[in-house]
């Protein structure tokens, strides 16, 4: 993983200057403190492209009005197994802290339950709020939808969206397994990131805008990212289209475009998550123990790593402490003043 220069500080410190830019761009406190968590929890484990690097279309997003900075998600259960939660037009990770309680309590009490996020702004990494929910012992699943990138299998233009899933179990006295990944070959925020750093992507990333393979990041943010495995991908990004845009209520990624004012920050959308009790699927406490056999199985051949693990130990190395790239500090503080 690559290294970070700039200023090292307590992740305490670095999440109080987010906090304090973020109230000057347009949050109140709850807000802000939400989106300021999701950034230091990226930046701890080393998913930088969901981290500071996504900052500016945050502060975009608030400034254009586009984002509800003082957004209070509402959460309603028309059904026993069904959660709705509306956004009221802000930033996703508040919607996950305000739907957490009655989600872990509504699953805990029927078994399983799908919660349907609507007029939200989904700008972050799925694997910190599958990780939460896991954390309190339940099996999740999440997939949200973007703008288009992701053309449907042998087509050349965007209609998909990166439409990334976000899965995750429980284990015993260890870090959960949780994994998290685009339908396309490479997510969006890590071409953008090579095009930031002038590297060339690998064969098989995107087409250009001609719709020819390119290894260029630009021309593939102007062109199309390739769905990973071909048609199987593009097949996943189809059903993600379908789960977290009109089955919960929200558009789909083409639509989401039409209504966008391309500001740079994140469109509205929706969100679709599952949270599974395993005790109440399987009838026992046994699931842990089970699902463990397999990832012995699975570390026993040479060069096998369980999904996220990367992610873990970079967490646990960081010693709680975040670098502040030199870029994003100055913009940090020419918002404080």
């Amino acid at each position: 993983m690559a290294q970070v220069e700039g200023t090292s500080m307590e992740a305490s410190a670095a999440r109080a200057l987010l906090v304090a830019a973020l109230e000057r761009a347009g949050c109140n406190a709850a807000n802000a403190g939400a989106l300021a968590d999701n950034i230091c929890i990226a930046e701890l484990s080393g998913a930088h492209s969901h981290g500071f690097f996504r900052l500016p279309g945050y502060f975009s997003a608030l400034k254009s009005g586009k984002v509800n900075g003082h957004a209070r998600p509402r959460v309603s259960r028309p059904r026993p197994g069904i959660l709705r939660i509306d956004g009221d037009g802000g930033f996703a990770p508040t919607a996950h802290r305000v739907m957490m309680e009655p989600l872990q309590e509504a699953a805990a009490e029927q078994g399983v339950i799908i919660a349907a996020l609507a007029n939200i702004h989904h700008f972050s990494a799925l694997w910190i709020e599958v990780e939460a929910l896991v954390e309190r012992g339940f099996v999740a699943l999440a997939c949200t939808s973007f703008k288009p990138a992701i053309p449907p299998a042998g087509g050349t233009k965007p209609l998909f969206g990166t439409n990334p899933i976000a899965f995750g179990v429980p284990r015993e006295g260890v870090e959960p397994m949780v994994f998290d990944q685009a339908s396309a070959v490479m997510a969006r925020g890590e071409v953008m990131l090579a095009a930031r750093a002038g590297r060339s992507l690998p064969d098989g990333t995107g087409l250009g805008p001609n719709g020819s393979p390119t290894n260029d990041p630009n021309e593939v943010l102007n062109g199309a990212l390739l769905p990973f495995g071909g048609y199987k991908g593009a097949s996943i990004a189809m059903m993600v289209e379908l789960l977290a845009g009109p089955l919960v209520g929200e558009t789909l990624s083409f639509e989401t475009a039409e209504h966008d004012n391309n500001d740079g920050g994140p469109p509205r959308g929706g969100e679709f998550i599952l949270a599974i009790d395993p005790a109440s699927s399987r009838g026992d406490n046994g699931f842990a123990q089970h699902a463990e056999r397999l990832f012995v199985e699975m570390q026993a051949q040479e060069r096998v790593r369980l999904p996220g693990t990367r992610r873990q130990r970079q967490r646990a190395e960081s010693r709680d402490l975040i670098t502040v790239p030199a870029e994003t500090m100055n913009l940090l503080k020419r918002l404080i003043s």
